[in-house]
């Protein structure tokens, strides 16, 4: 089995983020209730798959050789799971709470690779 790292991305500027913001609180309230309770059914549909379910990301510093700084950037939360291949990876988020209740953008999927070794 191969390790995938699942980055799940969110923008405030998006259409779908619009119509989150101009809920009623009641009625968002009742989304992220629902949300959760989704997120909880597909955490245990594939438990056999999710090595680590992973968390909300905060805010971001980029370190490069100018220095420290702060930046924003799409990522909203991570989960690593495992599967045979990346397509399979993948399939795991079809339909995700992320993007079917809450206003996420899309989850991208990675492979996480071997450390190359030294000579």
């Amino acid at each position: 089995m191969k390790k995938f790292l699942a980055i799940y991305i969110g923008s405030k500027s998006t259409n779908a983020a619009a119509k989150w913001e101009a809920l009623d609180e009641a009625t968002r309230t009742q989304r992220i209730q629902e949300g959760m309770t989704d997120w909880g059914k597909w955490g245990g549909t594939h438990q056999k798959a999710i090595l680590d379910q992973g968390s909300p990301l905060g805010k971001t510093k980029r370190i490069s050789p100018e220095g420290i700084s702060d930046i924003k950037n799409a990522m909203a939360a991570y989960t690593f799971v495992e599967a045979e291949n990346h397509e399979a990876a993948a399939k795991i988020f079809l339909k995700h709470p992320h993007f079917m209740i809450f206003p996420g953008d899309s989850v991208e999927v990675m492979e996480c690779l071997p450390m190359p070794k030294t000579p």
